[in-house]
């Protein structure tokens, strides 16, 4: 295994990027997380430099900027479209993106509540793209050529909030619903065009596997669309969709309960896994 980066949150409440050992046990700080940010892609090989700690013993975060923006892309893969409310419409010319705030996001490991209103959460596996650079009107190939790195992602939703309204925002924030894995290099990925497998799991059993050659909108594509609307920045992030599978499409449809856990593989860039929990408060099903 290659470069893993994580967040480490220190005592006093400061941020730092650190680099995950291969079997998972230990953390050894980079530099800071403002630091990283400013030049991503060289930032993204330095040694390590500080102790190594033990991973137990310490906060991770996601290495995301309190301020970046978190764009989703929905409806990116043709068999997901096919199993969804959404099927009748057809293909739409352009990607659906909705937004998430990183408060939302999490890491792996971490605990995932329902909340009060939801009959349960949904699952959704897919992949990250960490943009290091400043991006404005782009083309797809200037805008591919600035990730800096990947992720394995759950975009966990509350079906109910969602289907509220028209608009997405409420079922794509729940507290602690966007866990996120660690940061791997682009160099050590490469194009998602040649295919990386996605498998989602839930308590064992595999819900959803699908390949990331099948997206409708490539992720340059998709960051020069919005480059020309608005200037993307280094540390922003685009989740790119998630492949057919998801519970809520399901006869009958089937959602996480307290106690599940929930496992995202994608290929090159690790396993996430989760537990679903009872929101405190309120009793468990």
């Amino acid at each position: 295994m290659g470069i893993r980066l994580v967040g480490l949150r220190e005592t006093g409440g400061n941020t730092v990027v650190a680099r995950l050992a291969e079997d998972g046990a230990d953390v050894t700080p980079i530099c800071g997380l403002e630091e990283f940010w400013a030049d991503p892609h060289h930032a993204v090989t330095l040694p390590p430099t500080g102790p190594s700690l033990a991973a137990t013993d310490v906060d991770l975060v996601p290495p995301v900027l309190p301020d970046a923006r978190v764009i989703c892309v929905g409806l990116n893969y043709l068999a997901h479209l096919a199993e969804g409310t959404y099927a009748a419409d057809g293909i739409p010319p352009h990607p659906t993106l909705f937004a998430r705030w990183p408060a939302s996001l999490t890491v792996d490991g971490a605990e995932i509540p329902v909340p009060p209103d939801e009959d349960g959460l949904d699952w959704e596996g897919e992949v990250v793209a960490y943009v290091g650079a400043t991006l404005t009107d782009a083309t797809p190939e200037e805008a591919l050529g600035a990730v800096v790195g990947y992720s394995t992602f759950n975009d966990v939703t509350a079906r109910r909030a969602q289907k509220l309204t028209s608009q997405w925002t409420l079922g794509k924030n729940a507290d602690r619903s966007g866990p996120l894995g660690p940061l791997v290099p682009a160099t050590e990925v490469g194009d998602l065009r040649h295919g990386l497998t996605i498998r989602t799991r839930v308590n064992g059993e595999v819900v959803q596997e699908g390949s990331t050659d099948q997206m409708v909108y490539t992720v340059g594509d998709t960051l020069a669309l919005i480059s020309r609307t608005f200037a993307l920045r280094a540390g922003d992030l685009l989740a790119t969709g998630t492949p057919s599978g998801v519970g809520y499409a399901r006869t009958p449809p089937w959602l996480m309960q307290p106690g599940d856990v929930v496992d995202v593989e994608v290929e090159r860039l690790g396993t996430l896994r989760n537990t679903v929990v009872a929101r405190p408060g309120r009793a468990a099903q």
